[in-house]
């Protein structure tokens, strides 16, 4: 049956994000302690129970919501949307960075020290017995 009679068909979805993540068969297996072959009848399978998605999900690094409402119009919307016309002519070279990395690395390290500074907070509160 073709994606299109069979919108929901979970194991398609799987198989799309997981080429979306340049991930072989392979990798995801290797990543959810199984077989390629599993990975396989995973892929073919129209449904799938929770516990299987959950796991599915976490080894491809997505919510079980993005498998369950992933749509490939909605990859193509956003792939259309972020690219223009001008960058397909230019190569795909003219991409425009819309944050700043350094601000980005700031962020980590202040959440890094925050953290930090719990772990201590945390340790001190064990120590004294609170």
């Amino acid at each position: 049956m073709s994606t299109l009679t069979k919108p929901n068909h979970i194991g398609r979805k799987i198989s799309r994000i997981r080429e979306l993540r340049d991930m072989k068969q392979d990798a995801l297996a290797l990543a959810m302690g199984t077989n390629q072959q599993t990975i396989s009848m995973i892929e073919n399978s129209e449904e799938i129970d929770d516990e299987k998605l959950k796991e599915v999900a976490i080894a491809l690094g997505v919510s079980v919501e993005a498998i369950k409402n992933f749509s490939e119009e909605a990859v193509l919307n956003i792939i259309g949307n972020t690219y223009h016309d001008s960058n397909v002519v230019n190569g795909g070279t003219a991409h425009t960075c819309n944050f700043n990395p350094l601000d980005k690395v700031v962020e980590l390290y202040e959440r890094l020290v925050l953290a930090e500074r719990e772990k201590v907070q945390y340790l001190d509160r064990l120590l004294k017995g609170k």
